[in-house]
Parts: structure tokens; sequence; C-alpha cells
């Protein structure tokens, strides 16, 4: 469980099949084997670690459903540990199982993504949803999309401000709206 509140910027340091290892400072100081780190919104297991870089093997599910497959070295990546209960929520809730992978249209300070239409349903004005992992404020639905206001300290943190019309981002959906869903069709 994460909170969409990205931790550090970090860098793809290797890339050999399925495996990506990432350079880090943040997110390695309490590492361990086994721990789930958010990239891009992406939750990855930790196979490996070192003082300043860490390892993720990636399934042919994250592969296909994310815009990993795309990173090269070099690339700059969000990155977030898990939230603790004792800490503040201050994104929302986000479970780092991407949806979809959307594509930017208009860049900050108004940022604009496409995403399916199937996603649709779960976009609504001032509605949560996540970009890359980093967790925003719905501004505008589209028929397409939708638009978020990107502050410049947002833009400047994490990729979101690096990103041109055409880049693909991972997107997911708020996790709650589709419990509701879920629920009020199994009521019906």
């Amino acid at each position: 469980m994460y909170t969409g509140i990205v931790e550090e910027l970090g860098r793809v340091r290797a890339r050999d099949g399925h495996r990506i290892v990432i350079e880090a400072r943040t997110v390695v100081e309490d590492l361990t084997l086994g721990a789930s780190v958010s990239v891009n919104g992406c939750c990855l297991t930790a196979v490996e670690f070192g003082d300043d870089w860490w390892a993720a093997d990636m399934s042919e599910e994250t592969l296909a459903r994310t815009c990993l497959d795309a990173l090269a070295v070099g690339d700059p990546v969000n990155l977030e540990r898990p939230v603790r209960l004792a800490d503040r929520l201050g994104g929302h809730i986000v479970q780092g199982h991407v949806d979809a992978v959307g594509t930017i249209v208009a860049t900050p300070p108004e940022l604009q993504v496409r995403i399916p239409a199937e996603l649709m349903r779960y976009v609504v004005e001032k509605g949560s949803v996540t970009v890359d992992g980093v967790s925003l404020t719905v501004v505008t639905p589209l028929e397409d999309g939708f638009t978020v206001a990107l502050i410049p300290h947002t833009a400047a943190v994490t990729t979101l401000g690096h990103k041109q019309p055409g880049d693909p981002v991972n997107i997911e959906v708020d996790v709650l709206a589709k419990y509701v869903e879920r629920l009020v069709e199994a009521g019906r």
C-alpha cells in the first residue's frame, strides 16, 4: 500500500531482460530482501540491493500492463516505499497495481492524460488518480482522459515535469471506486 507521494527520483542503472536495477538512496535505507517499492506507480519486489541501488524482476504481466518495459538506462523513475500504519496518508490509497497505460497529451502546469475508455467511469472531478505513481486530484474529466493541476514542486521532484506529449504513463484509478462499483452491481 502506498500514498502516491513520491519519496525519491531514482534512475535506471541497468536492464537485463526482465531484471531492472535502479539507483536510489532513500528507498534503500531500510530495504530488505522481498520488500516492495513503487516504481512509476508499479509495485516491484526487491531481489537484490546495495548501498545506492536495488534490483527487481518484472513479470510478463507487469511488462504487458505497464510502461516499465520502455525504461532504458539513465531514465528517471518515481520511487516510493510502502506506507507504514503510523504514517500520514498524504495522497490517497495506492496499491501499486497499474490498471493501464495512458498517454500524455499536454504538459504541466495543466497536465492532460488520455486513458483507455474502460477506466473513464472511475474518473470524477476532484477524485484521485495515480499517474506514474504520483497521487493527483482530477481537475476536469474529459471524453478520453482528464486534466490535473501540477504544482511546480511536483513537476520538479517527479518524472511528470519531464514528460512530453505522446509519452506513456502508468495509470492506477482509485481502488475504492472499483469496490463501490462491485458492491452496487452485486446489490442489483
